[in-house]
């Protein structure tokens, strides 16, 4: 059985019914994926009569038959696109099938809900094409081409970001999409389309990889979700929040601010971003606040790509500036170290053993960074 039918590409955002193997299913056509997945929002199963909500994902050799209907729960009018076949009939109809299947899904016309979203509409708008910064990335949404070239470049890293959006992220909620960004590419993992086998072929490896330090803004959220959903283990992490509160501690001599900071405050603070990825942002999340289902929604909205891309690639270069900040310190104190024998007049070294081969007390290093702290303060 084929469900490359040019007449149920034709279908997408129409009600359907679902004749399986086991039982029968109608909800709307969402989505139909190049290898041969079909997903349904509004699912009603016909033999319990309980409806399922969100989108429930199908595979072509689950389905005995396809039929579009004229409306949800009617069977008038149902025209019937695909049957059951033999083996043998639908090896045949794969071999001469020229429709869907050799297209990319991001080139397929969008299916939205009935309301979509006005935020939605406003997001394609609120920049113009010259405005809009653009950023290269690689959606992930199938194995076989794309998959693998990505976790092996993933491997050879040092330092990756890594961002997750979903609903309710943790244990409780739905990760739909992974991002992760090396110095020179940006990765999109479909994990709706993945599913948790995108975490048993690689990703696990590299989000456990001791060797690959894991950039992350609020790591508890996403390390609840992995861990509980995906048995993955997340480790040698850089949380961008934990450093924000740690930079601040240490420029103000041991104190702590009254709250975190979000990603969106800690790019704006330490990268300086422009103003229109603010407004790229606030619009992000207007969209999602209005209809969070819209991280389900296939093809995603290229706009949303975009946000999610430059949220990777700027978490990147929001950990180099902290480092730099947060390495200033040692700096400082290193260099009082270094001129503490060499600027005086040496008379005192005559008697002093090398501290290679002695210890000796540490109050001139705390006495240096006491003079630094204070000086940062004043």
């Amino acid at each position: 059985m084929a469900l490359s039918s040019p007449r149920l590409g034709a279908a997408l955002g129409k009600p359907v019914r679902l004749t399986l193997r086991g039982g029968a299913f109608q909800g709307v056509l969402q989505y139909l994926s190049p290898d041969r997945r079909l997903f349904l929002r509004t699912v009603k199963n016909l033999e319990t009569g309980r409806s399922t909500p969100g989108v429930k994902l199908f595979f072509e050799h689950e389905i005995a038959s396809v039929e579009v209907l004229d409306e949800l729960d009617s069977g008038n009018g149902a025209a019937m696109l695909t049957e059951c076949t033999s083996d043998a009939e639908g090896n045949g109809n794969k071999g001469a099938d020229t429709g869907q299947a050799d297209h990319s899904p991001w080139s397929s016309p969008g299916v939205f809900p009935e309301s979509q979203p006005r935020a939605l509409n406003s997001l394609k708008y609120s920049l113009s094409e010259k405005e809009e910064e653009k950023v290269e990335y690689t959606v992930i949404d199938c194995f076989p081409q794309k998959f693998g070239p990505a976790v092996l470049h993933l491997k050879q890293q040092r330092v990756v970001s890594v961002v997750g959006e979903g609903v309710n992220l943790c244990r409780h909620g739905k990760l739909s999409w992974l991002q992760i960004a090396t110095k020179s590419r940006i990765f999109l993992f479909d994990i709706f389309l993945l599913g948790p086998q995108a975490f048993k072929n690689g990703l696990q490896m590299v989000l456990e990889d001791k060797n690959i330090l894991k950039v992350i803004h609020d790591c508890r959220w996403i390390s609840d979700c992995l861990f509980h959903q995906y048995s993955v283990l997340l480790c040698n992490v850089f949380d961008t929040q934990v450093a924000d509160v740690l930079q601040f501690s240490m420029a103000t001599g041991g104190y702590f601010p009254h709250r975190v900071c979000t990603l969106q405050e800690c790019l704006m603070q330490h990268l300086k971003i422009p103003s229109k990825w603010d407004a790229l942002m606030k619009c992000r999340q207007e969209v999602a606040s209005e209809n969070p289902d819209i991280w389900f929604l296939r093809p995603f909205p290229p706009s949303l790509l975009q946000a999610l891309a430059l949220k990777a690639m700027y978490l990147l270069m929001v950990h180099s500036s902290l480092m730099d900040n947060l390495m200033s310190d040692l700096t400082a104190v290193v260099n009082d170290y270094l001129n503490a024998y060499r600027n005086g007049s040496g008379d005192h070294l005559r008697s002093t053993k090398s501290s290679m081969h002695c210890s000796e007390p540490s109050q001139g290093i705390v006495e240096s960074f006491k003079l630094e702290k204070t000086s940062k303060i004043i």
